[in-house]
């Protein structure tokens, strides 16, 4: 099982950086405002002029992109309770530790694409020009949500994390889809944020799932 987890662990990270390469090289035009640089110009494009532009939308993924927030803040409140009670960090749930590594290296990636911009918004938010790549909202709905489906029945009361489990998959759908047609990305965007996310998750699953392995020992 750990053979497994990690080859696809390194499948998806190779599939997200080869993404990445090939959105800056492949089918490069000038489509984007002040003629900035997109590339698969042409599927963009026609993904773009289908869908237009949706400012209800992009202010209510807004809104509700504040909910994978407080389910973080959710997590780190019982890490933090874990600390307090035990006064160990090395007693506090191996599985909230690992989250808390998780969430850091997300920071970090998304840091890293603010600072190496790939390519920029298909329209001018308040006049401005903004890095695109990948979708900020995407990464942050599926790297939250996504890692919280997988240890929230390890943290919390069943019930709970049924719900928790709910709200994470619906929040993730909403955001990811309604990030696209609101008009405020590109397609490559999305799907950039999806792999690059899909990758971040995938070794954080391995991760854990050793955790598991460890007990069964």
């Amino acid at each position: 099982m750990k053979k497994r987890n990690l080859l696809f662990s390194i499948l998806f990270l190779f599939l997200a950086i080869l993404f990445t390469i090939l959105v800056q090289v492949v089918d490069v035009e000038a489509i984007g405002p002040n003629e900035s640089l997109v590339g698969f110009a042409t599927i963009n494009q026609l993904v773009f002029d289908t869908l237009k532009t949706n400012d209800t939308l992009y202010h209510l993924t807004e809104w509700v992109g504040i909910l994978p927030i407080f389910i973080a803040l959710l997590y780190a409140l019982v890490g933090f309770g874990e600390l307090i009670k035990t006064k160990d960090l090395r007693k506090v749930d191996k599985n909230l530790l690992s989250l808390a590594v998780f969430y850091i290296v997300v920071i970090g990636v998304y840091v890293l694409f603010e600072i190496y911009e790939v390519n920029y918004r298909p329209i001018l938010m308040d006049g401005v020009l903004e890095a695109s790549y990948p979708s900020s909202h995407t990464m942050m709905a599926i790297c939250i949500c996504g890692s919280s489906l997988f240890i929230s029945k390890r943290i919390f009361k069943t019930q709970f994390a049924k719900g928790l489990n709910l709200l994470s998959i619906l929040v993730m759908i909403f955001l990811v889809v309604g990030r696209l047609v609101s008009g405020v990305h590109w397609f490559t965007d999305i799907l950039g944020g999806i792999l690059i996310s899909g990758a971040l998750l995938m070794i954080f699953y391995t991760v854990i799932d050793s955790f598991k392995e460890e007990k069964s020992d």
